[in-house]
């Protein structure tokens, strides 16, 4: 067992020489023995609570975590941050709070391990916002870090075929349409969402889990089995063993999170047809880490790799079946063979992408993935526009979808609940742009996911409609739905100046997104524009709308390691 020079380490604050004698005090009223007290001190921190089942079963793997540490000579300080879970958020003013929750976990895991002077941290996280937030804390704080993911949700079973929460939220839609009687989505609700896990599509959770692995920050296979799987303790005892021979060799995220290992977490959420919001943590975790690497610079690695992976909302399957067809190494096997991939990367495990995956082989003997020959579309999931309506971007989902190229006039509304108002009554036409603004970071504040409005639409059987936002689509969504529109209306960006009835073109193909306008008229809507009263003027969330940027940077409230004056690892 390595023997540890606490003399080098943030802990010494708390626990070495005389005058610590108080602090130590509290270590001793907490059962501590003066050797675990003189031992590295090792953060682990959980999103658990009892919002959601995303949540539930992380508690219990912080006990795996803390005894892998334990064994290789470290002491285990369990701690808990918040989460809020987006399918309970979704729909109300409640997801005003999701995205602003990425920022106050990534600042309360700082905040508790600045404190008290913790060594290194496992951050074990199940829910769309944890795991980025977790991420952007361990890159902030650069002290020997090892990501788990709490692990997703088990499909539930709905007359004879597997169904996620998503078909619930479809099914909203098609009971508004008449396609479906009040009890059979009763029948629904009551067997969609079978226990504990994140929602089992590719969406936000699975697709950052997924980022986690690529990246280097969480330990090979461990983003696939589900949270009720007890194999799952298996690696969190091995995260918390592995993040002890991490600290002994000094080994930090930020070492393993370069620029080249965030062209592989790009490149693994396009293959698999990941979550849009893929292109919002993104940078945000990159800022952490010191480097730039914006919607535009995702959006480009994007729009160069095959779509691989047939997950749900694009495809036929769900993350446990990605995990038992071979997991995320076998598709970066495939990646990495054809060039794809960075392979000289350093991750979690000590060793290199390459050295990871040396043993790794394809498995034709299965339908979840394909190799790069085979590939299942030539351009990844995902892909970026940009045009005279959105100068500073936007980003779409193409993963599966035929209907990828729309011109239409535009349906203007300035809230989320407005649109799905009128969805709700069909108050639409087939070929409209319905536009929802004033949602962005800013303006909503804290760019809303419009899963609800999108599914209703798209459970009430329209396909020739096209939905655009300067807020969030979620990673369930479905259907020509164009996200992160930047400048958002807030700061005063064209979105702010459509009217009904102006002609929008998108074209994920060529990656246009563009109005019939000249610049002079927009320039002469410009004139007249005000912006509008802030939603908040208390609290957190009007705190946020006065400091977070634009979505194009992944709407950050905080400058990153580039302005750094010094870093935590080394106090």
């Amino acid at each position: 067992m390595t023997k540890f020079d606490k003399t080098k380490l943030p802990s010494r604050h708390v626990t070495e020489g005389p005058e610590r004698a108080p602090h130590r005090s509290y270590y001793y009223a907490m059962g501590l023995t003066e050797a675990e007290i003189h031992q590295p001190f090792v953060g682990v921190a959980s999103c658990w609570n009892e919002s959601a089942p995303c949540n539930i079963a992380l508690m219990r793997q912080a006990q795996s975590a803390k005894k892998g540490v334990k064994e290789m000579g470290g002491t285990p300080r369990e701690f808990c941050t918040i989460t809020v879970t987006d399918g309970i958020a979704m729909g109300h003013e409640g997801m005003k709070s999701s995205l602003v929750s990425r920022e106050v976990i990534a600042d309360s895991v700082e905040l508790t391990m600045r404190g008290h002077c913790y060594d290194a941290l496992v951050g074990i996280a199940g829910c769309d916002k944890s795991l980025p937030g977790m991420m952007m804390s361990m890159l902030r704080l650069n002290v020997p870090s090892v990501f788990l993911y709490g692990g997703s949700i088990m499909p539930g079973h709905f007359r004879g075929k597997d169904v996620t929460v998503v078909d619930l939220f479809e099914g909203v839609g098609m009971h508004s349409a008449g396609k479906m009687s009040e009890g059979d989505l009763h029948e629904l609700e009551c067997v969609a969402c079978p226990g504990a896990g994140a929602c089992g599509g590719q969406f936000t959770a699975n697709t950052m889990a997924c980022v986690a692995e690529a990246i280097g920050l969480a330990l090979p296979y461990s983003s696939g089995p589900p949270a009720e799987i007890l194999s799952r303790d298996d690696f969190a005892l091995k995260a918390g063993q592995s993040v002890m021979e991490l600290l002994a060799k000094n080994i930090r995220p930020r070492d393993i999170a370069t620029r080249k290992a965030f062209e592989n977490a790009a490149r693994v959420v396009a293959a698999t047809g990941g979550s849009t919001n893929a292109a919002l943590h993104l940078p945000a975790m990159a800022n952490e880490a010191g480097i730039k690497f914006d919607l535009f610079d995702v959006a480009e690695v994007f729009r160069s790799t095959p779509y691989l992976a047939s997950l749900k909302p694009g495809g036929k399957y769900v993350a446990k079946d990605m995990w038992e067809a071979g997991g995320v190494p076998m598709l970066m096997r495939t990646m990495l063979d054809a060039g794809l991939l960075h392979g000289d990367c350093m991750t979690v495990t000590g060793k290199t992408v390459a050295e990871n995956l040396k043993d790794v082989r394809f498995n034709p003997k299965q339908d979840v993935m394909v190799e790069v020959k085979n590939a299942l579309a030539p351009t990844g999931g995902v892909v970026g526009l940009k045009g005279n309506l959105a100068p500073d971007g936007g980003i779409v989902k193409v993963a599966g979808l035929k209907h990828t190229k729309h011109r239409g006039p535009a349906r203007v509304f300035d809230r989320e609940e407005d649109a799905f108002a009128a969805v709700e009554r069909r108050d639409y036409k087939e070929g409209d742009v319905i536009v929802i603004r004033y949602e962005g970071p800013k303006g909503g504040p804290g760019m809303r996911e419009m899963l609800s409005t999108t599914a209703a639409i798209y459970g009430q059987g329209v396909e020739n409609i096209a939905l655009l936002t300067d807020g969030r689509f979620s990673g369930a969504t479905r259907g020509l739905c164009v996200g992160h529109i930047g400048p958002e209306a807030a700061d005063g960006g064209p979105i702010g100046l459509l009217k009904d009835g102006d002609i929008i073109t998108i074209d994920a193909d060529t990656g246009e997104l563009s109005v019939d306008l000249s610049d002079a008229e927009l320039a002469e809507r410009r004139k007249s524009w005000k912006p509008k009263p802030p939603a908040f003027k208390t609290g957190a969330l009007a705190r946020y709308a006065k400091n977070v940027g634009p979505a194009r940077f992944g709407a950050l409230t905080t400058p990153g390691a580039d302005e750094e004056v010094r870093c935590y690892a080394d106090i």
